[in-house]
């Protein structure tokens, strides 16, 4: 009897000392999984502000090319008068565009803003042809002409502009690429010197 309660006893402690390995064995890995965790945890806000750091530092250079390459005309920049004091033309933009004929861009789109000032005065012979502006090299003194008659908006008559009203208009100029600025002269108005061309 004692040596059937011994086997059994064995068989217990053999038991016991399994299950305890396997739970020693379970723990182990248990243990393995959080710190496994805790790893990736720990390291994932590591990388999230370098993300941020590398999204705010592309935001704030991409600009400076397209500013680097643009040249605007500030409002009330470039005003001269025209027929003595009767109006007066304000540029609004010299832009460099592609002829849509030959795909170069060797055009400048030249607006402006025809303003009457006179409230009388004002005959039907105060015409400022647009189509007749031209430009200059201010470097080299080579003169620029339109591109055609049907690329501007023509002539604005001051008589049939109301005082203190005005009038847009614009010219196509054929500039070769590469100039970078014009002195432009709008017919009957003084000349705008070393106007810049934006892209």
């Amino acid at each position: 009897m004692s040596t059937f309660l011994s086997g059994v006893a064995v068989l217990l402690s053999t038991l016991a000392l399994g299950c305890s390995g396997y739970v020693a064995y379970e723990v182990f890995t248990l243990q393995q999984t959080l710190n496994a965790n805790n790893t990736v945890t720990n390291t994932i806000p590591i990388q999230v502000p370098s993300r941020t750091a590398t999204t705010s530092l592309q935001a704030t250079a991409s600009p400076s090319p397209a500013t680097a390459t643009t040249s605007a005309i500030n409002p009330g920049q470039f005003v001269q008068p025209a027929f003595g004091k009767k109006a007066k033309v304000e540029l609004l933009s010299a832009k460099r565009i592609k002829d849509p004929e030959t795909g170069n861009r060797d055009v400048v789109n030249v607006q402006m803003r025809i303003r009457r000032l006179a409230t009388d005065g004002v005959v039907s012979s105060d015409i400022i042809s647009v189509a007749s502006t031209t430009a200059r090299n201010p470097d080299t003194s080579v003169t620029y002409k339109g591109v055609a008659l049907d690329r501007s908006t023509g002539s604005v008559s001051l008589f049939q502009v109301r005082p203190q009203a005005s009038a847009d208009s614009y010219i196509w100029l054929r500039v070769p690429d590469g100039i970078n600025n014009l002195d432009i002269f709008v017919p009957d108005t003084a000349a705008f010197k070393n106007v810049p061309i934006s892209n």
